[in-house]
């Protein structure tokens, strides 16, 4: 069985926050839910590179926007993903830090649990197979060619 991926989701609205967490954990993902970004900050902090899969916050949160929760977590972390997501902002230029934003309108559950899975494969890379070494010369072939 292959490691849950771990989703920090950011959303001011309790009910909002709730009803993703429980989308994302029914799909095999942790979640760390936060109601408060500085709260997020924090856990980013403490957090080594490459545990925190993806980083999913809501754009417009009284305490500090999603845009600067993204833009101060990729000070922190530069490799991680993140997502923005907006009930009430439809321009993607309040959300220009984030790896995708979704606005208004366009975010249905199936939509958003893709954008979710292809960050997370973004974000593990593709796999790195290793060459079989080629191999040796034996060394009266080389002395051969340089003679």
């Amino acid at each position: 069985m292959r490691p849950k991926k771990t989703i920090l989701c950011v959303d001011d609205n309790e009910q909002i926050l709730s009803v993703r967490t429980f989308l994302l954990e029914t799909r095999g993902y942790r979640v760390i839910a936060l109601t408060d970004p500085r709260q997020a900050l924090e856990v980013i902090a403490n957090s080594l590179p490459g545990t925190l899969d993806l980083l999913l916050s809501d754009l417009i949160m009284p305490q500090m926007d999603g845009n600067e929760l993204v833009r101060r977590a990729k000070d922190m972390h530069p490799q991680l993903p993140a997502l923005i997501v907006s009930g009430t902002v439809t321009a993607y230029d309040r959300a220009g830090r984030a790896d995708v934003f979704l606005p208004k309108g366009a975010c249905t559950p199936a939509e958003l649990l893709e954008r979710i899975r292809i960050l997370v494969a973004r974000k593990r890379g593709p796999k790195k197979y290793s060459l079989p070494a080629a191999p040796m010369a034996p060394s009266h072939s080389i002395a051969a060619v340089s003679a």
